[in-house]
This record gives structure tokens, C-alpha cells and sequence, in this order.
């Protein structure tokens, strides 16, 4: 088949930036700020326009059976634990995870599967320690969680304002990287097209709320592993199905030879591979967006098979991309067609996965492959939405001000319209950083979610101990450590302001913001002796069984003792 380099470098500035935490810096991304006029793709842009259609009458078909506040958060509770984690899949293996692990397993072979291991490591313990005592203990976001046994209001503060700094800045990275693919595909101004992706995401969650998010996520889900399927099947039916000859292929095109199949081609430091892993890894348990989906299940055992079918797509998924990356670097670098004349892969290693496609299914394969990209953008940035809508309606309004007593009907109003004022702060936002690296704007919400909720959430859960004032105090520590520490790092030190050398040396400081949380919060609530604390520390029997046993039969079990 005829490879279609130009295609894949028309979607390479634009891609390149939509990689989690530690894939752009290390993956050479290069973010272009203006955009060549190139040839449309028309199979791209065919099924993007199917893809927005049928997601379009599935928020109408949803917004039908969005009634109530509840319908709108948890959609109702009744979503099955295996389309719960079919959606759950479909919101995590995200752009960033088929391009940017893929890209890293091109450049530096081993070495590329260390950020799978982080993201996919979060799974289990998912499943172990958090799905049935979240789903038992919250209505409808994690924050319920937390002020079951402490003081209520000022969690519940510290917890939105968490919340809306991580949806915000996984928005902005979405935003500028939807608007420059639509940019792309039908040759739009960059504004035009930020908005056009806000309106469409808007009108799924406005009138469709979390029923019609999860369903568009179910889809994405569906079409990413079909697509990364079908690309494997074509790659190994290069290498006639045998490993060992993808494997032995791709160490002799690799420049590095046989060291792409050992540790340190990439990550030669050992803290750094910690605190990527760490960041990772308590990043995602520490996602509202992704603790939210626990909700949408109607009990407990079905929140339990909404972790397990994650893992099962998620763990699959991660497997594929070890064919596919190994599969870039046996099958790209014996063609210069993939390469600039100065020697690189045309539009940066990130670009890895969609010349793969070119190289193994031509213009259709290739087509399929960006519009799925641009899907996953939309699943990703409506299940934020949602997430950021219900901290300010039901976690500020409902809970704060209302003190567990609001009029529904005002408050699924206060819902949208909260909803759309977070569509008009993406679009602003996204404009105005539309020039900037997204994929350090990316690593923030993993390093800020590791390092302020993940701490609060698991103590509260496990530790007795755990007071109102160590959480708040530990919490924000943990806040301004890890945004302090980003901003001396690499990523900004040296790449924004332009200084020699970082004051702090490591890229994503979670490894060291969330110990300093929890020792934070460890030291606070040891040594705090208030009347509040004595009630936070008493709640927690309460707060144990009815996580085990579920809200009624946990009243009863604690009624009985």
C-alpha cells in the first residue's frame, strides 16, 4: 500500500498535543502555532460528520429521560456495570494514550511502556480499594464521600475548588486540541472551530446530562478498540503473526538496536520513572471526572464490574498498543517516506500511530483513525463537563447552600446553566492558550488530583485518625506544592521563562507533593485536639460500616452496635 505521510503530518500539530502527563516533553512534541492549507480528507471528515450525527440523537433521545437533577448526574443510577465500564474505558484510553504511548515505544522502544504501567496500574487497585466503598458512600461525587464523617461545608469548598482546577485544565488541553483538528478537517479559523466543538459538547450534556455522555463514551470506546484491533491485525499480518519476528524487525530499523527492548533509552534517572509512575498512578485515583462514573451504577456490585470490565478493555487496549508501537519502529523506519528531509518523523514521533495506519490500511484506515481521535476528544471533554457542572450545583449549591435541602427543579436549572457557563470558559480559555504547550497544561490536573484528592480520599476511607482541619490543611499544601513545583521544573522554568537550568529538576513532582500531603495531614490531625476533631474521628465507625455494608444496611449495622 502507498503510505500517505501528508495526511498524518496535517494531524500532527495538532495530536501531538493531546498527551497525558510526561508523553509531550519526552516524546519530542513539537505544537505548530499557525496551520498549513493542505487537502481535505474526506473519509475523515464523512465519519466525523456520522459520528456528530448519531451522538446528536443520542443526547436528544437522552435529553427525553433527563428529568430530575439525579437523571442528570448519575443518570439516574440504572447504567449496567458493563456499559459503565465500557464508558469508563472509553474516558480513559484517550488520544493521548494511543498516540502518545505509542509514539514513546517508536522513539525509545521499553521505555514507552512505563506510562501504560502507571495509567493501567490504577485499575486494580480501583477495583480493591475504592469502587465499593465510593459507590456506597456518595450520591454523586466523591465529595460526598469525604463529609460523611467531617465537617461539611469546608470540605465540600476545598473539594470544588479542586475539582474546577482539574476540569479546567484538562478542558483547556481538549479545547486547543479539538479546535486545530476541526481547524484541520474543514479548513476553519482556529475560534470558529473551539467554538463549533463547544456547541456540539454543550448540546450532549445540556440536554443529555451523564446518560447521553456515557452512551457517546460506550461509542468511542467501541471505535477505538475496533480501530487499534484492526491496525494490529494488519501489522502482525505484515510480520505473518509471530512476535518474534515484530520484535526482531523492529530492533534491526531501530537506530538504538537492541536496547529498545530494555529499560533506560528513555528514562535513564530512576526518580523521574518514580514520579511519572507515582503521578500516574494516584492521578487517576484521584480523578472527579473518572470517581464520578461509580454513581451511575445502581449498586454497589455493579460499581465492582464497572472497575473490572475497565481493566479487562483497558488492560486489552494496553496489550494492542505493545504491537502497535513495536510495530511502528519495525515497519516506519525502513521507509523514508515517513521522514523529513532533516531526518525526523514528519510531524514529530506522536505522528507514529497515524503513519502506521497509512503504512497498513491506506486513506481509509488512516481517515477512520483521526475521526476516532476527534471522538475521544468529545467523550473526554463531556464527561469533564459534567464533572465540573455537578461540583458547583450539587456540591456548592445543593449541599453548601441549600444544606442537602434544594428545590430540584432549580437545581437541574442551575445544572445547564452551569454547564454552559463552563462550555463559554473552554472556549475562552482554549483561545487564549490556543499557542501554548498543551501538554504541559496536561500534566497538572494528574499531579494536582494525586497530590490534594487522592490524600483526603484515601484517608478519610482507611484511617481513623483523619480531622476536618489536617484534610483542609494537608489538601491545600499539597495544592500549592505541586503547582509550585511545576512552575520551577523543566516544564515552565526552562521552556516558558527561558532560565538555563530548573530549580527543581523533575518534570511532574508527584512523588514528593503527595507524601508532603500526607505527612501534612498525618501531623495536623494528630496533634489538632478540637471539639470538630473529636467528632470527625468518632464518625468513622459509622462512616466503615456503611461503606461495607451499603447506606440501609449499613444504618442498620451501626444502629445494632
Amino acid at each position: 500500500m502507498t503510505p500517505t505521510p501528508c495526511r498524518a503530518h496535517r494531524l500532527g500539530g495538532v495530536l501531538a498535543g493531546l498527551l497525558v502527563p510526561g508523553q509531550a516533553a519526552l516524546a519530542e512534541v513539537n505544537i505548530a502555532g499557525e496551520v498549513e492549507r493542505q487537502p481535505l480528507n474526506p473519509v475523515a471528515i464523512t465519519l466525523f460528520l456520522v459520528f456528530v450525527v448519531a451522538t446528536l440523537a443520542i443526547s436528544y433521545w437522552a435529553s427525553r429521560r433527563t428529568r430530575s437533577s439525579g437523571d442528570f448526574y448519575n443518570a439516574g443510577g440504572q447504567i449496567t456495570g458493563l456499559q459503565n465500564g465500557t464508558a469508563i474505558a472509553g474516558e480513559f484510553m484517550s488520544a493521548a494514550s494511543f498516540l502518545g504511548i505509542t509514539g514513546l515505544i517508536f522513539l525509545g522502544g521499553f521505555d514507552g511502556l512505563l506510562l501504560a504501567l502507571g495509567a493501567f496500574s490504577a485499575w486494580p487497585l480501583m477495583l480493591i480499594l475504592l469502587a465499593r466503598r465510593v459507590r456506597n458512600l456518595g450520591r454523586f461525587t466523591f465529595v460526598d464521600v469525604v463529609s460523611t464523617r467531617l465537617e461539611s461545608t469546608r470540605i465540600r469548598l476545598l473539594a470544588i475548588v479542586s475539582t474546577i482546577v482539574v476540569v479546567i485544565l484538562y478542558l483547556i488541553a481538549q479545547m486547543v486540541g479539538a479546535g486545530k483538528l476541526i481547524q484541520l478537517l474543514f479548513g476553519l479559523p482556529y475560534e470558529v472551530a473551539v467554538v463549533a466543538v463547544s456547541a456540539l459538547v454543550l448540546a450532549y450534556v445540556t440536554f443529555g446530562g451523564m446518560l447521553a455522555t456515557t452512551w457517546i463514551q460506550i461509542i468511542k470506546a467501541i471505535l477505538l478498540i475496533s480501530g487499534v484491533t484492526v491496525t494490529a491485525f494488519l501489522v502482525l499480518l505484515e510480520t505473518g503473526f509471530n512476535l518474534n519476528e515484530l520484535f526482531a524487525g523492529a530492533v534491526a530499523n531501530h537506530p538504538r538496536g537492541e536496547r529498545i527492548l530494555a529499560p533506560g533509552l528513555l528514562f535513564n534517572d530512576p526518580v523521574q520513572v518514580a514520579t511519572i509512575l507515582v503521578s500516574m498512578l494516584f492521578g487517576t485515583l484521584g480523578l472527579p471526572h473518572i470517581l464520578m462514573r461509580l454513581y451511575t451504577v445502581p449498586n454497589m456490585r455493579e460499581a465492582k464490574k464497572s472497575a473490572f470490565y475497565a481493566s479487562l478493555f483497558m488492560g486489552y487496549f494496553y496489550l494492542v498498543l505493545i504491537v502497535l508501537g513495536f510495530g511502528t519502529v519495525a515497519l516506519l523506519y525502513r521507509d523514508p517516506a515517513f521522514f523529513s528531509t532533516a531526518g525526523g518523523l514528519i510531524g514529530g514521533s506522536n505522528m507514529a500511530a497515524i503513519h502506521l495506519a497509512s503504512a497498513v490500511g491506506g486513506d481509509l484506515l488512516t481517515g477512520f483513525m483521526a475521526a476516532v481521535t476527534f471522538a475521544t476528544i468529545l467523550a473526554v471533554v463531556a464527561g469533564l463537563t459534567v464533572s465540573g457542572a455537578a461540583a458547583i450545583s450539587h456540591d456548592f449549591y445543593a449541599e453548601v447552600l441549600c444544606k442537602g435541602q434544594p428545590d430540584s427543579r432549580r437545581e437541574l436549572l442551575l445544572t445547564r446553566v452551569t454547564t454552559v457557563a463552563i462550555g463559554v470558559i473552554a472556549v475562552v480559555l482554549g483561545i487564549l492558550f490556543q499557542d501554548e504547550n498543551v501538554a504541559f497544561i496536561a500534566t497538572m490536573p494528574m499531579v494536582v488530583a494525586a497530590s490534594v484528592n487522592f490524600p483526603v480520599l484515601f484517608l478519610s476511607l482507611f484511617w481513623p485518625g483523619l480531622t476536618t482541619r489536617g484534610a483542609i490543611v494537608g489538601a491545600t499544601v499539597g495544592l500549592i506544592a505541586s503547582v509550585a513545583l511545576i512552575v520551577v521544573g523543566p516544564q515552565v522554568w526552562v521552556s516558558v521563562l527561558g532560565f538555563e537550568r530548573a530549580l527543581f529538576p523533575y518534570d511532574y513532582p508527584a512523588l514528593f507533593t503527595l507524601p508532603l500531603a500526607l505527612v501534612t495531614i498525618w501531623l495536623v490531625s494528630r496533634f489538632d485536639r478540637s471539639e470538630q476533631a473529636a467528632m470527625d474521628r468518632s464518625n468513622y465507625h459509622a462512616q466503615l460500616v456503611r461503606s461495607e455494608y451499603g447506606p440501609e444496611d449499613g444504618e442498620l449495622e451501626v444502629a445494632r452496635h
